[in-house]
């Protein structure tokens, strides 16, 4: 099978790469299948200066809907452990490996519930990713769950067994994975997510750490 035979954003792309170029043809990106089941493009947001790009799986029900990464359910935990670690929310910059909603309708009602994005979905849509890595140059990512991880570490990656590790990756000077906020609230009780809140707050606390060490060595 050839190249062309593949599905990518690469058409899409713009000759200029800055982010209000990428959003703007992003919207119009048809580089797999799922635009056609979206309400739009969710594109990444935060500060062009941004030193740490914290990268999720997809955009949710919510998100689909107001065209803004982060602002669900898994939002609002992402906002609280920012806050709990000391990380103000204009030193990042925040996006998903895919930028369209892989949903599926609920057996009842007229829910949309979250599906897993495929694989070719998740390498279709890499090159979005990639020239906000290359326009941003953000001195950490953190891949927030499995999917995220796997599609800029590698499918071998696991972030159960690495979560709070930099690992080395030609994609940043610091790369760490964790699990994604949505996570914390698919836990089964009270106490649980709780426990769960505060590792997810104290991997973002060595994100902190680092970013303090990188300044004051700047």
């Amino acid at each position: 099978m050839s190249l062309d035979n593949f599905a990518t954003a690469i058409p899409f792309l713009p000759a200029q790469l800055t982010i209000p170029q990428l959003k703007a043809a992003a919207a119009k990106c048809k580089g797999c299948d799922l635009w056609q089941r979206s309400t739009q493009t969710v594109f990444g947001e935060g500060s062009r200066r941004a030193r740490i790009m914290l990268v999720g799986e997809q955009p949710g029900d919510k998100e689909d809907i107001a065209g803004h990464p982060f602002v669900g359910p898994a939002g609002k935990v992402l906002d609280e452990a920012l806050i709990a670690a000391g990380i103000p929310r204009g030193d990042v910059y925040v996006t998903n490996a895919v930028k369209h909603f892989s949903w599926t309708p609920a057996q009842r009602g007229k829910r949309r519930i979250h599906k897993k994005p495929r694989y070719s979905e998740i390498r279709a849509c890499r090159p979005w990713l990639e020239a906000e890595i290359a326009v941003t140059r953000p001195h950490v990512i953190v891949c927030l769950g499995a999917t995220a991880a796997q599609a800029l570490l590698g499918t071998d990656f696991s972030v159960m067994r690495r979560r709070g590790q930099f690992v080395p990756s030609p994609l940043a000077p610091r790369v760490m994975g964790t699990v994604h906020p949505s996570s914390i609230l698919r836990a089964p009780d009270q106490r649980s997510r709780h426990e769960q809140k505060n590792a997810f707050i104290e991997d973002l606390k060595i994100v902190a750490r680092e970013m303090k060490h990188f300044r004051s060595a700047a």
